[in-house]
């Protein structure tokens, strides 16, 4: 555990020298939620598409989503892939929230509850929930997602899923901004190198 922590100190900091301050997922809680299950298995770009699509349709709100047909919020986020599947969601979410007063209540519960109250909706998982915390909630809430688990792997950390975030709930300050900006790191690191198949070029295997 000691030598995993380590490396993943030395991440972060070749990051936070790599990359300094940069902005990742803007938007209000609703439109967080919505992107969070729209890039369930995708590329960002793709989410993008969908959530412009959304605007435009004038639909891009937990409300919006409700009361919409299930044809017009499918057409509107295609190019997210499996549509049906992520359109029920966003209804199942969009219902649930809203009938326990929508996100003005949520944001006055504690992160744990917050949590476990999106963990038990259908099609919403920890990496779902915890993007969902940290951008949309301003929690001090580290994602686990792809991009942290293939490059933790090429540093030498065997550590997924909680044990993995763990490590970085330790290391970071206990302030929202310092999880936000991490995240978008690994997020920056892997567009740059993972997606171009820059292996060669990669620092992270050194650590």
């Amino acid at each position: 555990m000691i030598r995993e922590q380590e490396k993943a100190e030395q991440i972060i900091t070749f990051f936070q020298k790599s990359f300094g301050d940069i902005e990742w997922w803007p938007g209000d809680p609703e439109e967080v939620i919505i992107g969070a299950v729209l890039t369930q298995q995708t590329r960002w770009a793709n989410v993008l598409t969908a959530l412009e699509r959304l605007h435009e349709a004038g639909i891009c709100s937990l409300r919006g989503i409700q009361e919409s047909s299930d044809r017009t919020v499918e057409e509107a986020i295609y190019s997210t892939g499996f549509y049906r599947i992520k359109r029920a969601r966003l209804k199942c979410v969009a219902s649930t929230v809203l009938s326990c007063g929508g996100t003005g209540y949520l944001a006055g519960c504690s992160t744990l509850s917050l949590r476990a109250f999106f963990l038990a909706i259908k099609g919403v998982g920890p990496e779902t929930a915890d993007s969902i915390l940290c951008y949309g909630f301003n929690r001090p809430v580290f994602v686990i997602d792809a991009y942290t688990h293939k490059i933790c792997a090429c540093a030498g950390i065997s550590l997924k899923g909680a044990d993995l975030q763990a490590i970085f709930c330790h290391l970071l300050p206990k302030d929202n901004l310092a999880h936000r900006q991490c995240h978008a790191w690994f997020v920056e690191y892997a567009k740059n190198y993972c997606f171009k198949k820059r292996c060669k070029e990669c620092m992270i295997p050194n650590f």
